[in-house]
């Protein structure tokens, strides 16, 4: 809802919203940018999910009558089905400045900005001072029960209010909410770092299971994606096989498993994870043999 409702206040209905291909307002927000906000999406590929200026640059409409206009440019830090990648902060800025040159807004899809700002060592403050609005998330990493929240300008708030009471998101009796979120934004992030190291040790363990395939390097944040083709098994093969350990995983394409690391899962059960990973994929493989 906070990105539809950014994607509502920036756009008319016709526009069209530049994103990447993988991005979350692409693939699973029910396409309600265009059901309810009326925009098309205009997907970009990037590498590792990240794009660069050149590429948001080439998928701009021209000023023509019959072409449909861009209005949006939707970033996603840190790039969720891209395996947690992390755009530099260089990057942003680079992409908002360009855009705002050309009168675009830009909106950040920050679910896991708080896991980019980790990754980075750097103040989500500053990493989003150039954006025109942001949505992040007070679950997922931080660990609140329930809640995200929308940040912009005063005008754009006064806007964004009327919207999500128009899209039913408003809330009475909600302090017990902010109550957690406020212990999320206060106390969460300084131990995400945590969770990026788990990630690390899954990836490294992952790359040395025969069959599984993964380069640790590219894992930046909280995000584990491999490739099980090897196997013998399809990705959701796999995630049926591991779920009567006790080891919940995603698929994410035909042999792409995704695995997330949170506060709730330490070392140990990263590490009984590779284990079951290990022991259900020798089995599949000793079978086959």
């Amino acid at each position: 809802m906070g990105n539809l409702i950014s994607v509502k206040i920036w756009t008319h209905h016709g526009s069209e919203v530049i994103c990447e291909e993988r991005s979350h307002v692409n693939l699973y927000e029910l396409a309600s940018m265009s059901a309810i906000a009326g925009c098309m999406p205009r997907v970009v590929r990037g590498e590792d999910g990240i794009l660069t200026w050149e590429e948001i640059k080439a998928a701009i409409r021209p000023k023509i009558y019959y072409d449909s206009q861009t209005a949006l440019i939707a970033l996603e830090n840190t790039s969720n089905m891209a395996g947690g990648t992390v755009y530099p902060t260089d990057r942003v800025n680079e992409i908002c400045d360009r855009a705002h040159d050309m009168g675009l807004k830009v909106h950040l899809d920050g679910a896991r900005i708080f896991n980019a700002a980790t990754a980075l060592g750097d103040h989500v403050a500053v990493m989003t001072k150039k954006v025109d609005s942001v949505m992040f998330c007070l679950s997922k990493g931080l660990g609140a029960p329930v809640g995200s929240m929308v940040a912009g300008s005063k005008a754009f708030i006064e806007k964004a209010r009327i919207y999500r009471k128009m899209f039913g998101g408003g809330m009475r009796q909600a302090g017990v909410i902010a109550a957690a979120g406020l212990i999320a934004l206060e106390k969460s992030p300084a131990r995400l770092h945590v969770d990026h190291e788990n990630a690390k040790l899954l990836a490294e363990g992952i790359a040395k299971i025969p069959g599984l395939q993964i380069d640790p390097q590219k894992v930046r944040s909280n995000i584990v994606i491999f490739d099980c083709a090897a196997t013998g098994m399809t990705a959701v093969e796999l995630c049926d096989a591991v779920h009567p350990h006790g080891v919940w995983a995603q698929d994410t394409a035909p042999y792409l498993v995704r695995v997330v690391t949170h506060c709730d899962v330490d070392r140990a059960g990263c590490e009984r994870a590779l284990a079951v990973l290990k022991e259900v994929v020798t089995k599949k493989r000793n079978a086959g043999a």
